[in-house]
């Protein structure tokens, strides 16, 4: 298929709703419904368990207005891997797909597959934990075999084009949307708000440094999902103004509802309540609507966490799409299937790898294993800025960051600070996936010496003269 000015060789299908709808569906998951009762168990001093929140509402948002202006300058498939490429060069590019291929999106597809199936098993009554089959030494229980299933339903939605998938992202982000709304505006009409104010202000502890970081750890993930809409760059029309917009538009809306869900959550349960309660926003909805409250909220969470993994194998994809075009990855993953302008065989490989460790990992592995990978190559396209400002002054910018260079220099201290505490609190587990990540280095190695191909043409990016 032809390239276009930017040289993306994938259809332009997705216009600035849609977008919204991938970055704001890819987001909102099950973090917001789970996650806080979790990040109460490390902060329950309510005056800092609303700032952490609000600290990580203002680093999504630093890098979200960081990643307009790279998105604006390079709308290609790809996203974090166009932006480190063209900053530091292919061997960091590389490691960046590597560590997607192995420890990022298998682990995201896990986690979230897992959710997804253990909700809706609730909701229909059954047991998520319920051994359903034997894999040699392993047992496979319902939730991660119907979690498989999900992850190839996904899978074949989006192998016959991102114009299908994007119907299902639509729809499914309408109702976790609306579902969110409507818990916080039901939520902050119950009860005198004059005298839960200062009764929910009042509930104060002490809270350490390394507890209130690793509780970052926890609400970053919960926000994570914000920098996925750039790995579709490709396909989004008018991107050096749609991308800008939608990723901006986006991350906002998730900020908003996530702040306001908090605030309902502690308005009408006491921190000290939301520590021990897995599902907060269940405990929630049975105190506006009664026990049918508890199946609504696991229904939503059902569809919400569907819906995420329909994003994600809306995006990631376009990962190693655009690693196969550079001749880093099989050249069959570079295939567009000219029915579908899909990239077929790069979908394929995620629905296999999705699979396969959702079936051998547990929830909290994968989880984690996402968060460790991601950020450092979050942070390391987020510092292209400063390389690109000064190597290429004349590259088009169509948007420019705002608040440069403050903005970019918040969200590169908030992942070294996210980053370091892991490294301390989680040494084994940091080590195993940074040493996975750096196997990747020999691979690239063997790659550049045997690539038979000539190597790609430059992308086609436009300079002001």
């Amino acid at each position: 298929m032809p390239a276009d000015r930017w040289g993306e060789r994938l259809i332009r299908r997705l216009g600035l709703w849609s977008a919204v709808a991938v970055l704001v569906g890819s987001t909102i998951g099950s973090g917001i419904f789970r996650t806080p009762a979790g990040v109460a168990r490390l902060v329950d001093d309510v005056p800092l368990f609303l700032l952490a929140w609000v600290v990580g509402a203002v680093v999504v948002l630093c890098g979200a207005l960081t990643y307009s202006e790279l998105a604006a300058a390079f709308p290609r498939s790809g996203g974090v891997y166009v932006f480190v490429r063209e900053s530091f060069g292919p061997l960091p590019a590389f490691l960046f797909t590597w560590a997607e291929l192995l420890v990022i999106r298998p682990g995201a597809y896990g986690a979230i597959g897992i959710t997804a199936s253990a909700y809706t098993l609730r909701t229909l009554g059954h047991d998520p934990a319920g051994v359903m089959a034997h894999l040699g030494p392993l047992s496979i229980s319902a939730e991660q075999l119907l979690g498989a299933g999900y992850i190839v339903l996904v899978g074949i939605v989006n192998y016959f084009g991102i114009h299908r998938g994007a119907v299902v992202q639509n729809l499914s982000t309408i109702l976790k949307v609306g579902a969110l709304v409507v818990l916080v505006l039901a939520g902050l009409t119950l009860g005198d708000a004059n005298a839960a104010v200062p009764n929910m202000i009042a509930q104060r502890a002490h809270v350490g440094l390394s507890p209130f970081l690793l509780a970052m750890v926890a609400i970053l993930w919960a926000y994570d999902g914000w920098a996925d809409l750039a790995f579709v760059g490709g396909e989004v029309q008018r991107p050096q103004k749609t991308l800008p917009q939608a990723l901006l538009i986006g991350t906002a809306t998730v900020v908003v509802l996530y702040l306001g869900a908090n605030l309902v959550y502690l308005h009408l349960i006491p921190i000290q309540e939301m520590k021990h309660a897995e599902l907060v926003a269940a405990d929630v909805a049975r105190l506006l609507v009664g026990p049918a409250g508890v199946v609504g909220i696991s229904a939503v969470i059902a569809v919400s966490t569907f819906g995420t993994l329909n994003g994600s194998m809306m995006t990631a994809p376009r990962i190693f799409f655009a690693a196969a075009e550079d001749g880093m990855l099989p050249q069959a993953l570079a295939r567009i299937d000219p029915r579908t302008s899909s990239p077929t065989a790069a979908v394929l490989l995620m629905i296999v790898m999705g699979v396969i460790f959702i079936l051998v990992r547990t929830f909290n592995d994968l989880a984690e294993q996402f968060i460790i990978g991601i950020w450092p190559f979050y942070a390391l396209a987020v510092a292209g800025v400063f390389v690109l400002r000064r190597t290429r002054p004349r590259l088009e910018r169509p948007y420019m960051t705002w608040g440069y260079p403050l903005v970019p220099v918040v969200f590169l201290v908030a992942a070294l600070f996210v980053l370091g505490n892991y490294l301390v609190s989680e040494t084994l587990k940091f080590a195993v996936d940074i040493g996975i990540i750096a196997t990747g280095v020999p691979v690239y190695l063997v790659i550049r010496r045997y690539q038979r191909r000539a190597p790609p043409p430059a992308i086609l990016v436009r300079d002001n003269k």
